[in-house]
């Protein structure tokens, strides 16, 4: 399952991503929003994902999406199994979920273009988690560091 969601600011270009998903025949739930508000809040739609990806015991990915990715990232980063990066690049996005296993993947939509947008999710969906033992110790790590909080 493919959670996503988006603000307004994120809003045109998740819909359009969701019909992508759809078209590769991903199961996708939209979480909101469902219709173009401009006085919505991302951070209603970053709890959404990441509640969904917090109680569906990480075999789901996340998809979130607003202006920079900078609030949707700071956000769905405070739930203690999620593991949100903002996707600046292709690079990135690959080295996220490689070494980090990350389970949600930010899209800061006023800067990547529709195509740089389906790529990094087809990147983000493709690629597996590495098998290294300092990436299962570094994410263990991750796991204590919100636990004490």
């Amino acid at each position: 399952m493919i959670y996503i969601g988006a603000d307004h600011r994120g809003f045109e270009l998740k819909e359009k991503i969701k019909a992508w998903l759809a078209e590769q025949g991903y199961e996708v739930e939209d979480v909101g929003d469902h219709v173009f508000d401009p006085g919505d809040d991302y951070v209603d739609y970053a709890i959404k994902v990441a509640e969904s990806i917090e109680g569906n015991g990480g075999d789901s990915r996340g998809i979130l999406l607003c202006g920079s990715g900078h609030g949707m990232d700071i956000a769905a980063n405070r739930f203690p199994r999620v593991r949100a990066i903002l996707a600046f690049n292709d690079e990135v996005t690959v080295q996220g979920r490689s070494d980090e296993n990350a389970n949600i993947l930010i899209l800061p939509a006023n800067w990547v273009t529709e195509a740089e947008a389906v790529e990094r999710v087809r990147l983000f969906l493709e690629t597996e988690a590495g098998e290294a033992p300092r990436y299962a110790r570094r994410i263990q790590k991750f796991e204590e560091l919100k636990i004490q909080r």
